[in-house]
């Protein structure tokens, strides 16, 4: 008997390498809506939300950004994760020793789905989570809220406190903990303090993770 019955993969992070070509872009673009921050301050302040939620608080911030920003933004980070984007080290491993151990899994995410059909397709993941890909689309709420990781476990007939989260943001790590679930930071890119005190684990190398899920 698996310690848990169903892995929930956050996606951007998790699984692709997106979150520093997103970082960048996003530096440069809100600089030429007169918001100027470090790439370690795009990290602390947006990492994990929703564009409109970024769009929100960057305005706040001092930014001057238009009202089809949105639009804009997701255009520009389609075209350039189409081109950059690459699997995070180790992940196909971990969905494979997954696959041996009959452990099944899914993505929920933040991100749209058009977003995560660009990603996971150059990536090579598109085949092995479909029909298993949730977004905030699918839901009422985004993180930090539960709702994407609750309605993933309830399509696999799977109770939450029988769920084990993947994530690498503090936001995305609330969200696991809302839903009841037993949440594994993934500190690769984000700081192990910032994860510390909301994951029951944290890790840098997603090869640890198999081991970390008793697989």
């Amino acid at each position: 008997m698996h310690k848990f019955d169903l892995v929930i993969f956050d996606c951007d992070g998790v699984l692709v390498d997106s979150e520093p070509i997103t970082n960048r872009l996003m530096q440069e673009d809100l600089a030429r809506h007169g918001l100027v921050l470090s790439l370690d301050d795009v990290l602390d302040q947006f990492v994990g939300g929703t564009m409109r939620g970024v769009m929100d608080k960057a305005n706040a911030m001092g930014a001057n950004l238009p009202i089809g920003w949105v639009d804009q933004f997701y255009a520009q980070m389609f075209e350039r994760l189409a081109a950059e984007v690459e699997v995070i080290p180790g992940a196909p491993a971990v969905l494979d020793a997954l696959d041996a151990a009959g452990l099944p899994y899914a993505v929920g995410s933040n991100g749209p789905h058009a977003k995560m059909d660009i990603t996971l397709r150059r990536t090579g993941l598109f085949e092995r989570l479909q029909g298993r890909v949730y977004s905030r689309e699918d839901v009422a709420l985004p993180k930090p809220a539960p709702d994407v990781y609750l309605k993933a476990a309830a399509d696999a007939g799977v109770a939450p406190d029988r769920c084990a989260v993947v994530e690498d943001s503090p936001t995305g790590a609330a969200a696991g903990k809302a839903a009841g679930m037993t949440v594994f930071g993934f500190a690769a890119e984000m700081p192990r303090a910032r994860l510390l005190p909301i994951c029951d684990h944290v890790f840098e190398d997603m090869l640890e993770l198999p081991e970390l899920l008793s697989v």
